[in-house]
């Protein structure tokens, strides 16, 4: 990884924001996410704004965008290709996984794009699915916007912040956030059964 920094210190400016933004948007337009994830990326433009080779603002407004146009895209694809795409050979690898985001969307609908915007795989197949399964976009968009917008702003910052130190804070707080999502989702689940109980013991 600091190979990876070190080639985007020696660019300039407007070309890192452009090689940060596009990592962050191919992994929910085009599935990077298996191979890179955006958070990586938006710690490493972070991590640059701190050196002072570009501007911590201006970062900040690329990731967010890059994140937004990224999942919309793949909610495109999704929509026009439909159930083939998770026909491919990559995501035959991942059948049980896939599988466990579509039921979260049955179940959770459109916040379930805002939580998996927290969660590695699921933020690169969220939007895919969200196009498959037909969710009218203006309300993916409201959801889709809300998360790129926590998720670009934190962990740009996160790399900021972090300075010399990023990659372990990385780690630490990506964990750190999946798990707090796993048990927004868990709490969630038991309050929709429970209220699922009781009215039907009140019939």
């Amino acid at each position: 990884m600091h190979a990876v920094t070190d080639w985007l210190s020696r660019l300039s400016g407007p070309v890192v924001y452009a090689v940060v933004g596009a990592l962050v948007f191919a992994e929910d337009a085009l599935f990077f996410g298996f191979v890179l994830p955006g958070e990586t990326a938006a710690v490493l433009g972070g991590l640059l704004a701190h050196q002072g080779k570009v501007s911590l603002g201006w970062m900040v407004l690329v990731v967010v965008a890059a994140a937004i146009l990224g999942d919309s895209t793949g909610y495109e694809v999704g929509r026009r290709l439909g159930p083939a795409v998770l026909r491919t050979r990559s995501m035959r690898r991942h059948a049980d996984r896939i599988e466990g985001a579509r039921d979260l969307i049955r179940r959770r609908g459109p916040v379930a794009v805002l939580l998996g915007r927290f969660v590695a795989f699921f933020r690169a197949l969220m939007p895919a699915l969200a196009g498959v399964s037909r969710m009218p976009y203006r309300q993916f968009l409201l959801y889709n916007a809300v998360g790129g917008l926590i998720w670009g702003v934190g962990f740009t910052l996160l790399g900021y912040f972090a300075g010399s130190a990023y990659s372990r804070v990385e780690g630490t707080v990506g964990r750190s956030l999946a798990l707090a999502v796993a048990a927004v989702v868990v709490v969630a689940l038991v309050v929709w059964r429970a209220r699922s109980h009781r009215r039907g013991s009140s019939r």
